[in-house]
């Protein structure tokens, strides 16, 4: 069933509500509110494009079967990131499967994203020796995240870099108030120790 046409204006537990009784229009107008930070999220948390992108396309299909889970105690947009985060941790969990059970030849070249090219910032920067400090600095800060173990990486995430409040950490992963705040408080002290050894 295709419903009203909804607008901007319209929140998301209203978009909700809609999506329950079927409304398609109202679930597009909420892929388009959430999914570029849905993508944010994912992308930081697994460190891989193209995984990040299919966990949203996952998400938002997972969300569309699971809609009537949906009662409203915390913010859709923090339901929808739990469901993200659970996806990244499956995700995760396979890669770490598949890469066990993998065989290694000697012979094969070595991989890693060490020497890959950064993309190019935008043209309006100052000077081009800038830009090559600003990307070399985002590159260290984020080989600093990306070291980080999953469960500092994704407070660290979800908090610092999507600006969510504790409430909704606690609501995306599902664990205490006290223990976000402890591994928050861990991997902003890894991360500006990694900094410090990468500036020494």
């Amino acid at each position: 069933m295709i419903g009203t046409v909804h607008g901007d204006t319209d929140d998301d537990a209203t978009l909700a509500l809609a999506c329950r009784k079927g409304d398609t229009v109202a679930f597009e107008c909420l892929v388009r509110r959430h999914q570029g930070m849905l993508m944010n999220v994912a992308f930081r948390v697994t460190g891989v494009y193209e995984d990040a992108c299919e966990i949203v396309q996952d998400a938002f299909i997972a969300a569309w079967r699971k809609i009537d889970t949906f009662r409203g105690d915390a913010a859709f947009s923090t339901w929808l990131t739990a469901i993200v985060i659970n996806l990244s941790r499956n995700r995760r969990q396979q890669i770490q499967s598949r890469k066990q059970r993998e065989a290694y030849s000697l012979d094969a070249p070595l991989s890693g994203n060490d020497n890959d090219p950064l993309p190019d910032p935008p043209a309006d920067t100052p000077s081009a020796l800038q830009q090559m400090e600003e990307a070399e600095l985002r590159q260290i800060l984020n080989g600093c995240i990306d070291a980080l173990p999953h469960e500092f990486r994704e407070v660290l995430v979800l908090r610092d870099m999507q600006d969510l409040a504790y409430a909704e950490v606690v609501s995306a992963l599902r664990v205490r108030e006290g223990t976000v705040k402890s591994r928050l408080f861990r991997a902003r002290a890894a991360v500006k120790d990694c900094l410090k050894r990468a500036a020494a």
